[in-house]
């Protein structure tokens, strides 16, 4: 694992879930943190919590990364408090259940500008400055609907799919940079995921759930040895790996099976 004691760690969506759990295990692993995130009390409860645990800094900035010019401004903001941000991840994001003509496109809009848009401009802005320093690690976050088709979760299983795509290509061309991307693709996890996007959990859901911490190590274990995918726990690798063996219209109607809610159902 690299040496990143000192080093600055940018995590956004670093209010709840798996965000905060990436500020802790970073913190536990002596990385400096900035903390990105809309709830700007949330982030704070949880910088005194890390500090009072570990000797590091920690810089707070509260913004909407789903608004045009926040990647550029976030970039800005970093340079004028003369930080260096070695390890990047992009953990920012939500999904949207719910049939594609019944989900208000101001709401769809706001998650494709998140997941898609703002992840690729933090990409570019800091891979650069870390390729000219000749080290960085940066972590996307992706799912496993990312490997198929997701009925009632549509554009959020594509914008994943876009993300796991682009992750990988983006490792292959920093290879002999000094800088790698890894891409952590995660199953259902505990967090605040399910709520925001307006499901109630399946059994197949309950059954698979993984909890925040593990998840995060896992994919922070990956980043640091420089792993381009990771694909965390048993059940959902199995999944991920069951895929290969259906052809693209059965994955489809998988994927339907196990996430529709009984709403849906009706």
């Amino acid at each position: 694992m690299d040496k990143i004691q000192g080093k600055w760690a940018l995590v956004t969506g670093a209010s709840s879930g798996l965000g905060a759990d990436f500020a802790r295990q970073l913190a536990s692993r002596g990385a400096n943190l900035i903390l990105v995130a809309r709830r700007k009390e949330r982030m704070e409860e949880l910088a005194k919590e890390i500090l009072a645990q570990h000797t590091i800094q920690i810089e707070i900035l509260a913004m909407d990364l789903g608004s045009a010019e926040s990647a550029q401004e976030l970039f800005e903001a970093v340079k004028a408090k003369d930080l260096k941000v070695d390890i990047l991840v992009n953990n920012a994001g939500f999904g949207v259940y719910g049939l594609f003509l019944e989900i208000p496109w101001e709401r769809e809009k706001a998650m494709l500008d998140l997941d898609i848009l703002s992840l690729v401009h933090l990409s570019k802005l800091f891979a650069r400055d870390m390729v000219s320093r000749g080290y960085g690690r940066i972590l996307q976050v992706a799912s496993i609907g990312a490997y198929q088709p997701c009925p009632t979760y549509a554009s959020y299983g594509a914008a994943k799919a876009f993300v796991l795509s682009f992750g990988e290509a983006l490792n292959y061309e920093l290879k002999g940079t000094g800088v790698s991307c890894s891409v952590l693709s995660p199953g259902v996890t505990a967090t605040e995921f399910l709520t925001v996007s307006g499901q109630e959990k399946t059994a197949y859901q309950k059954m698979a759930m993984m909890d925040s911490p593990t998840v995060v190590q896992i994919g922070l274990n990956a980043l640091f040895k420089a792993v381009p995918s990771v694909v965390p726990g048993l059940l959902n690798k199995l999944s991920v790996f069951s895929l290969r063996l259906m052809s693209r219209s059965m994955a489809t109607a998988v994927a339907y099976l196990t996430m529709r809610s009984e709403e849906t159902a009706k």
